[in-house]
């Protein structure tokens, strides 16, 4: 990229925190973290995206300190907890309560078994699924400042054909972890770990490090940073100023991809600096402004550059520092904003950019040095003034080889998933989302229709983001070359371009929700997939029934990763 966002007003928001950080000595509220799942977030939404308030909802997990939040969040966890009657042990911790919970003047700390237990059909392929994990959550707090959270799972099961396919393909479990039987089992075996300790020093920032995931955006999807990758390590600085939120956050995270440099070093690794400012211009309006930097641990003759302080700089937009170094990093700005057209309805979008070829950028010639990636959206809440009834609907799309690099050791992914949007690039997606919530009944359903393209015959048409694209498929000159020719001998590229495939997926779900601590639920669910293109065609039909806990997001609406 060649282009950058100004940083003189993160470096006054920064500076300002830093003085109020060293001017006050005590904090009002106690700092409670929610892990972030689209299903249970949006719950959230007739409080968080109220025309009232001035709410920063776009940097997620919410930090749920905010009283906007605290009263909608208190009454979900507690919803059909009976208080007034004394039941046994055995009914209040099914029921109403954690399993261990304390609560002292000084601390507190809770403690869950989580269970997921599913077993399904896949009527195509005569295949029964399942799965079988064992979790548990723990989490507290010490005094007002300081909170910790950790989870974990231990998984065994089987998939549909088109998950089972995608996982022998990437070597990962969708969003979770690696396939500890690499490929060569039907029955699939995988850890899952978070953990975070939170530190409020003052009402005005918040520190957090741990190993897990983060959301940018509005939407149900991300082009900036999203939940779908495997749980990464971070370092975290979050500061409110009023209508000035401003984030930075360090990542250590991996690439099993790239070759190994030697058996005893295990994975290549990779470093990321992240910085996001969100600025609430009114109660309705807000604009965001986001960038980030991506680097390799090490070259690929061994030599180790680790990590790299001159990203260690919170204050400012880092692409001038990336460009003065001269240093072949990966960088790319973005742009997140929302406006609450009514308490019922927000409109929101983003803009990705990875980057940019001048001359070309409005010809529409299709250069592939033009990487980017785009939402527009709309989403809402007591929709028909029906209460507990939610809705999204969304629009995103990437160009072909957005968020790719000359080597995958410093693309925008992290264990061979990418970072942000789950189908890469090369793609255009519609999807809806539908939520309703009555009594202890929750009611789900989900469309998307998918254009999108797929390598074939060993030429790169852009999906696939472990690719380089410094070699396009129309482009049949020395990559070194690359971005000093003539811009004709990289341009025709378009989204679907290569085998141009479709999707159409439908999912619902119904789930009676026993526990609302630990969320847990008994659930059936029905899903529908279509994916069709010149080489293949696949369908899968599946019902499923389990008993289900936790917050972590499970996706089922994956593209294919390459041709089968």
């Amino acid at each position: 990229m060649k282009k950058h966002i100004p940083s003189i007003q993160a470096a006054v928001v920064l500076i300002s925190l830093i003085t109020l950080v060293f001017c006050s000595t005590t904090t009002e509220a106690q700092v409670q973290y929610q892990p972030y799942s689209y299903q249970f977030y949006q719950k959230l939404n007739d409080s968080a995206y109220s025309t009232k308030t001035r709410f920063h909802t776009s940097i997620k997990p919410f930090l749920l300190d905010d009283s906007v939040l605290t009263a909608k969040y208190k009454s979900l966890m507690s919803y059909g907890v009976d208080t007034l009657n004394h039941h046994s042990w055995v009914h209040r911790k099914l029921f109403d309560e954690h399993l261990i919970d304390i609560k002292k003047p000084d601390y507190t700390f809770f403690a869950d078994y989580l269970p997921d237990l599913v077993i399904g059909r896949e009527f195509k392929e005569s295949r029964t699924t399942w799965l079988n994990t064992r979790g548990y959550q723990v989490g507290g707090t010490v005094g007002k400042k300081f909170y910790f959270y950790s989870s974990g799972f231990e998984n065994q099961g089987v998939f549909a054909n088109y998950m089972d396919t995608y996982t022998n393909q990437t070597g990962t479990v969708q969003g979770q972890a690696y396939d500890r039987t690499y490929g060569t089992k039907r029955t699939k075996d995988w850890s899952y770990v978070t953990a975070l300790i939170s530190y409020t020093p003052v009402k005005y920032l918040n520190i957090a490090a741990g190993h897990d995931k983060n959301f940018i955006g509005d939407g149900y999807r991300s082009m900036l940073l999203s939940d779908y990758s495997s749980p990464y390590s971070f370092l975290k600085l979050t500061g409110n100023l009023g209508n000035v939120s401003y984030m930075v956050m360090w990542s250590y995270m991996q690439d099993p991809s790239s070759p190994k440099l030697s058996y005893e070093v295990g994975n290549r690794k990779k470093w990321g600096v992240f910085h996001y400012l969100d600025w609430n211009v009114t109660n309705r309006l807000s604009l965001g402004f986001f960038d980030s930097v991506i680097w390799a641990d090490s070259d690929d003759q061994g030599h180790k550059r680790g990590f790299d302080f001159t990203y260690g700089n919170p204050i400012i937009f880092l692409r001038p520092v990336e460009a003065s170094n001269g240093s072949p990093d990966n960088a790319m700005i973005g742009f997140n904003g929302k406006y609450k057209l009514s308490d019922q309805m927000t409109a929101y979008g983003q803009f990705a950019l990875d980057e940019f070829e001048a001359s070309n950028f409005f010809s529409n010639k299709g250069s592939s040095r033009n990487k980017y990636g785009w939402q527009i959206g709309i989403r809402g809440a007591d929709v028909f003034n029906v209460k507990r009834l939610n809705y999204l609907v969304e629009y995103n799309g990437a160009k072909p080889y957005t968020y790719s690099q000359a080597t995958s050791i410093i693309n925008y992914a992290q264990q061979n998933e990418p970072l942000a949007h789950p189908w890469g690039a090369n793609f255009k997606e519609i999807v809806g989302l539908l939520n309703y919530s009555y009594k202890r009944f929750d009611f789900s359903g989900q469309v998307n229709y998918g254009h999108y393209g797929l390598d074939a015959n060993g030429l790169n048409w852009g999906k696939d983001l472990f690719k380089s694209y410094l070699t396009p498929a129309r482009f049949d000159g020395n990559p070194a070359d690359f971005g000093t020719r003539s811009a004709a001998t990289t341009s025709g590229n378009f989204i679907g371009q290569g085998v141009t495939t479709n999707m159409y997926y439908a999912e619902g779900k119904v789930a009676y929700l026993l526990n609302p601590k630990y969320n847990l639920r008994l659930e059936i669910g029905g899903l529908y997939r279509r994916e069709t293109n010149s080489l293949f065609k696949e369908n899968t039909t599946m019902l499923s029934i389990g008993l289900r806990s936790s917050f972590r997001s499970l996706y089922n609406d994956i593209a294919s990763y390459k041709l089968r």
